[in-house]
């Protein structure tokens, strides 16, 4: 069976995946691997499981994790099994546990964040395509996508990337079945995955980092996210808290008797950025040395105060704070809990009322490979061996699911295609031919992976 990309692009964007919507999405990737040849498998997120992993919180909401499929298709390739085996496939998953097949993992997420149509010039789950010149064109009209555009919400975050995934393994298949593409007697294993939860800490890749879903191992991932066709080998962590701070509440005509606490919290806002400033001069790494401000301090939400005319004496506000690779969360947190206890030791009031600084939601542990992992040097052969150049692998200041395989001693690097400029934005927009490109140059990568691992 042909795989057409661009529909199976396009329509899986006209799934409303958005956090816990996930399964009809998961049900169409499921449905089209399988029509492709590939053995299917599916798995929901466990909440008593992520209850005990260090990115969750301990109080996790099962209501929120509960039925978050996430589904894979595996394909066995070449090997010394394959001998005439006209379809280039090999034998059944995990047959042979003493010769392993070299296996690679092709991943993708599922969900998107949610879209404001009104912030749209079309319908967010309505794929739109222009040609070259920006007018509208069919979606099946597609020659080779030079010059084309996919504008819809996930088109770029990244259902696009997981359709290059897909169309890079049933390349690497039809290559094995006509010669074009020689394996080593070991073969490949291929893993295609339609992970749910991503936006919301790793629900689906978690879950298989933890309890595995395959009758096999994993050996290494390629995690095809917007990288603008450029590894990523280092992703940020990030310390979700929230900080709670209480005043004196007074009638605005006599706030004299009232403690405000908004001078309050700007004190300890600016103590915060402070310490940004600072550990951006402190702490350094050479993949980001290119990012005017390497480890961000955001205070992304502020609530204060009751009534206008009353001084405000509650406020609420949650931060997210850069995590550098090579910290932990942990550190992290404590490096800004002294900061906020040096500021509090300095105002009578918040000495005998300590502001309260704690965790909540999902924390990012930031994540690292080396720059000379073979996954990553296959990745470089692919843009080569496909007329792309060679890049040097970089970092990121957002956190992947890259984290979870590496976590679990699979090492994961960060490629795709589009960019991260348009993720989460209105009218959210992948040039085509970057996909193209991505699933030629995957396809070539999982090649070279396979030889390189049987060298």
């Amino acid at each position: 069976m042909e795989f057409d990309m661009r529909a199976f692009a396009a329509d899986c964007c006209r799934h409303r995946s958005t956090a816990g919507e996930e399964a009809p999405a998961a049900a169409f990737v499921a449905e089209r691997l399988a029509d492709l040849g590939f053995e299917t498998h599916a798995w929901d997120a466990d909440p008593a499981l992520l209850a005990d992993h260090p990115s969750f919180p301990d109080d996790l909401d099962a209501t929120a994790v509960e039925g978050r499929r996430s589904v894979a298709g595996v394909l066995e390739l070449g090997g010394a099994s394959d001998a005439g085996n006209g379809d280039g496939a090999g034998g059944a998953v995990g047959e042979d546990d003493d010769d392993p097949v070299p296996t690679l993992v092709l991943n993708g997420h599922l969900d998107v964040v949610p879209a404001e149509p009104s912030e749209w010039s079309s319908d967010p789950f309505e794929p739109v395509w222009r040609d070259a010149e920006g007018r509208l064109i069919d979606d099946a009209a597609g020659g080779d996508g030079v010059g084309e555009t996919l504008t819809a919400r996930g088109a770029a975050d990244m259902k696009s990337g997981l359709a290059a995934c897909v169309g890079a393994a049933v390349d690497v298949r039809a290559g094995v079945a006509d010669g074009s593409i020689d394996l080593p007697p070991s073969g490949l294993r291929l893993v295609v995955e339609a992970v749910a939860g991503e936006e919301d800490g790793g629900y689906g890749a978690a879950t298989a980092a933890l309890a595995t879903p395959y009758p096999f191992e994993r050996d290494a991932a390629i995690v095809a996210e917007p990288t603008e066709l450029r590894p990523v080998v280092a992703c940020e962590g990030s310390l979700m808290a929230r900080l709670e701070i209480d005043g004196r509440s007074a009638h605005a005509a006599t706030r004299w008797r009232g403690e405000d606490v908004l001078p309050r919290f700007e004190a300890i806002r600016e103590a915060f950025m402070e310490l940004e400033a600072e550990r951006g001069e402190s702490v350094d790494h050479p993949l980001y040395e290119r990012f005017p401000v390497p480890w961000p301090v955001v205070c992304g939400r502020v609530e204060a105060g009751s009534w206008a005319s009353t001084v405000p004496a509650t406020l609420g506000a949650e931060f997210r704070i850069g995590v550098a690779p090579g910290e932990t969360v942990s550190e992290v947190e404590a490096a800004f809990r002294d900061r906020l206890e040096r500021v509090a030791a300095d105002d009578p009031w918040l000495r005998e009322r300590p502001p309260r600084f704690e965790r909540f939601s999902v924390q990012f542990e930031p994540a690292e490979i080396a720059v000379d992992e073979p996954v990553v040097e296959a990745v470089r052969a692919g843009l080569v061996a496909t007329g792309l150049p060679d890049v040097e692998p970089r970092g990121a200041t957002y956190g992947a699911d890259s984290r979870h395989f590496v976590a679990a001693g699979i090492p994961a690097v960060l490629f795709g295609p589009g960019t991260i400029d348009e993720a989460h934005y209105p009218d959210e927009t992948i040039a085509w031919g970057q996909v193209v490109r991505a699933r030629e140059a995957i396809a070539a990568a999982a090649e070279r992976f396979a030889n390189d691992a049987a060298a």
